[in-house]
């Protein structure tokens, strides 16, 4: 496997096992205390093109939920970048992931609540099968994905292949926190909802 697409494996690993770790309203989100040797996509660099436009606002109807989009890289630990606290009912994008509407799996990241009460995904785990989610792109342009599965996952047990790994389909996943709360007062799990392009 090429050393670059070896660091790329690497540094996804650690992003996303710890993508939510802030979530309970933190400043920023904390190193994962996964174990290293967790399994990871060969690569999932992000599908844009000359043409693509970042996303700007993502809508549930079915959730009521509407928000912009902010664009979301990695801390120096390696680790995603969450929406700032005060800024909850801002969902995110992470710009290592794909454009939505393009070949790739998107991932948007949203708060479930903060230090300041309720968020963007407050409503997430109510979310159907089928569901519709819209995207608009910088141009306008409404992007519209259908919810096929969610779950609940454990953080130290994050599914990093299925979520960030390399597809052909145009997906999208939506991730927030969820579960109960660990000593520290961080929640122990993450929701992951999987949905695809009409």
């Amino acid at each position: 496997m090429p050393r670059t697409t070896l660091a790329l494996s690497a540094a996804l690993t650690l992003a996303a096992l710890a993508a939510l770790t802030g979530c309970s309203g933190d400043p920023a989100p904390q190193p994962s205390k996964a174990p290293a040797s967790a399994a990871a996509p060969e690569a999932a660099a992000p599908s844009a093109t000359a043409t693509a436009e970042p996303p700007t606002h993502v809508s549930i109807p079915s959730l009521g939920v509407d928000s912009d989009i902010m664009r979301l890289g990695l801390n120096p630990d390696r680790t995603v970048e969450v929406p700032p606290a005060d800024k909850g009912m801002t969902t995110g994008w992470y710009t290592g992931s794909a454009v939505p509407g393009e070949p790739g799996a998107a991932v948007l990241i949203g708060h479930n609540d903060t230090r300041f009460g309720r968020a963007v995904f407050h409503d997430l785990r109510k979310i159907a099968k089928g569901a519709d989610i819209v995207v608009r792109d910088g141009r306008g342009k409404n992007i519209h994905f259908e919810v096929t599965a969610h779950e609940t996952v454990s953080k130290n047990a994050f599914p990093t292949a299925r979520v960030y790994g390399r597809t052909t389909e145009r997906a999208l996943r939506l991730i927030t926190c969820d579960g109960a709360f660990d000593a520290a007062g961080h929640p122990v799990d993450n929701l992951i909802v999987y949905a695809k392009r009409k």
